[in-house]
């Protein structure tokens, strides 16, 4: 298109119309002779920037020619290639980053306020942020305890990516979710763990109580099954529920997601 004023201006007309526009309504328009505005338009259909094809005529006569915008999609995909990129080479580096990339979006999505009172709530609000964002999450019943929860992520926008930069892409959305998390109450006794590629095409998010400990307003009265008695920490015996899906992962991903698991406590 070079730096030609009368294409853009052509190219914008087209791109703000709600239906095709042929030869002579865009020299109305632009005040241009009907003969120069076919020739832009033969010029912006050869550089694949707009679409031709025929109309009914008005009345009597031969079909007219349309012509529209070629719709370009935003290259989110390219876009989140070098941004990754940008994060240096150094893996632990670029987890942090990103991480902290997740809790910075978090902390604007002013969309998902949403109080979090005990697990089940914390379940719910994961499964509802995801979602919307495109990850078609499942809660995984059968590996679910009193304190830990799977939600298995089925889809990803930018999967392809993440295999590629797992480190970058999922820790982003661990940081997201932490994020959102904390902002609605389960700071320091609801973590978030990311197992990115379990499967092919499927990623696991794991939220547990900190320490076996519930939140304040859903604790348990029963000091032994709190753990008080011996005065340790428990986690929900659930590792051996875990274990078979996690085996399936490639160890570079699980080695990913036990990074995340050791920021944890520099996130929060």
């Amino acid at each position: 298109m070079s730096d030609s004023w009368p294409r853009r201006r052509l190219l914008a007309i087209l791109r703000g119309a709600s239906e095709p526009l042929d030869a002579q309504e865009l020299a109305r328009v632009t005040g241009q002779h009907v003969t120069t505005v076919r020739f832009h338009l033969d010029v912006l259909t050869r550089e694949s920037l707009v679409r031709q094809f025929q109309q009914p005529p008005r009345g009597r006569g031969r079909p007219r020619i349309g012509y529209t915008a070629v719709q370009r999609s935003v290259g989110y995909q390219e876009l989140a290639q070098v941004l990754a990129d940008q994060l240096g080479s150094d893996p632990r580096r670029r987890s942090d980053a990103a991480i902290a990339a997740g809790r910075a979006w978090g902390a604007k999505m002013e969309s998902v306020d949403q109080p979090v009172e005990s697990l089940d709530d914390a379940k719910d609000l994961t499964v509802t942020l995801m979602s919307e964002l495109g990850f078609a999450p499942e809660r995984d019943h059968a590996t679910e305890t009193d304190e830990q929860a799977m939600i298995r992520m089925t889809a990803c926008p930018l999967r392809e990516l993440a295999r590629t930069h797992s480190e970058v892409v999922c820790g982003v959305h661990l940081g997201l979710m932490r994020e959102v998390l904390d902002r609605n109450g389960t700071r320091e006794h609801v973590n978030v763990r990311l197992h990115p590629f379990v499967e092919p095409e499927l990623c696991v998010a794991r939220l547990e109580l900190i320490g076996g400990v519930r939140p304040p307003e859903t604790a348990s009265g029963n000091n032994e099954e709190d753990g008080a008695e011996t005065g340790e920490p428990r986690l929900a015996p659930s590792t051996s529920r875990v274990a078979p899906q996690l085996r399936t992962a490639d160890p570079q991903l699980r080695n990913a997601d036990t990074n995340f698991g050791k920021q944890s406590t520099n996130q929060r």
